[in-house]
């Protein structure tokens, strides 16, 4: 296993810049096994899943986690919160930078000149700080340290995103209710309200899990050995009534649908584990043993990452022509781009 093995050419034209409208007139690569892909729209998804099947979303909502701040010097300074230290959410790991220039103690201003955080120490991992959100209340309890963020921060686009976000809700899913991640699960993104009605009219029901998306979402596999990656870990909760239901729609025959890679990683993190809740840092690459997931809905995904390696893992060496047609077919990558629907067991002799 090499790190060249994920590598694939990715067209700067590619790379959507902007939500699509309405969200499930996405288009979707429908991966049907040995056969040749099918090429739908989020919005056929009723038409595609199956009575019984279980779709499996994740709950977490995206904070302005990104603060573009400056030194009391006048120079720039930015700090991207990945997520909360303390019960009261005003201590988080972060990245910043200048890293190497700013100082434990240093204190970062907005433009009017009011304190906004306080450079603590280095975390464990090196490449991250902790850092104190500052305010001008006495008592910052939640509300208040995510009023500071709403005041002066912005939503955490990837880099790869060069074009402003007109409505920041564009980069959060309609279903986002617990705030923490410093990355939207953006195979969600293409969902909306009537979407899930239909869904539900097919006989399709929901399931929420939450995995608070952090560093690993901004941090590039550099080892020539991929097995060798540090993964940084990330808390995640699966409620025990979502775990049973996923457990009984196998069982009668269903297929868990999970909805994007941080809901693989919560569900198959507590399936592997046996823990509900807790930090994982599961890197599923070749040779993992599935344990709950059946189908996958995801977005395209950068090379060289471990998010490739997970898609590697679910349908083997095939992602290679699913991604060269979705190319061929000129889909939309990454973040704000379309979807695939990837089938676990197509390709194995068994339906699909």
């Amino acid at each position: 296993m090499r790190l060249s093995d994920f590598d694939y050419e990715l067209p700067e034209d590619r790379i959507a810049q902007t939500p699509i409208e309405p969200r499930d007139a996405a288009r979707l690569l429908v991966d049907r096994g040995s056969a040749a892909p099918e090429h739908r729209h989020v919005r056929d998804l009723p038409d595609i899943l199956r009575p019984g099947d279980l779709l499996v979303v994740n709950e977490t909502k995206v904070i302005p986690a990104r603060l573009a701040l400056r030194r009391r010097t006048g120079g720039a300074a930015e700090v991207l919160l990945l997520e909360p230290l303390d019960g009261q959410r005003t201590v988080w790991e972060a990245l910043v930078r200048p890293a190497r220039k700013l100082k434990r103690g240093e204190r970062l201003v907005a433009p009017d000149g009011r304190d906004v955080v306080e450079i603590g120490e280095r975390t464990a991992s090196s490449d991250t700080f902790s850092v104190q959100v500052l305010g001008s209340v006495d008592d910052l309890d939640d509300l208040d340290v995510l009023r500071v963020l709403d005041e002066h921060g912005e939503m955490p686009l990837p880099p790869y995103i060069t074009e402003r976000l007109a409505d920041p809700d564009r980069y959060q899913t309609v279903y986002a209710r617990e705030p923490g991640s410093a990355a939207a699960p953006t195979a969600g993104l293409h969902f909306t309200p009537g979407l899930f009605e239909r869904l539900a009219d097919r006989g399709v029901e929901v399931a929420k899990v939450e995995l608070v998306v952090g560093l690993d979402t901004f941090r590039p596999v550099t080892e020539d050995d991929p097995t060798t990656h540090r993964m940084h870990t990330e808390r995640y909760r699966v409620p025990a009534a979502t775990m049973e239901r996923c457990r009984a729609t196998r069982a009668a025959g269903g297929r868990v649908v999970c909805v994007g890679t941080t809901s693989v990683r919560a569900l198959e993190s507590a399936a592997t584990t046996g823990e509900l809740a807790g930090r994982t840092d599961i890197f599923i690459r070749a040779g993992y043993e599935w344990q709950l997931v059946d189908v996958l809905m995801t977005n395209f995904h950068l090379p060289k990452t471990t998010l490739l390696m997970m898609i590697d893992a679910f349908v083997g060496d095939r992602w290679r022509s699913l991604y060269a047609a979705a190319l061929a077919e000129e889909y939309r990558f990454l973040s704000f781009g379309d979807a695939m629907l990837l089938d676990r067991v197509a390709g194995d002799g068994r339906a699909s």
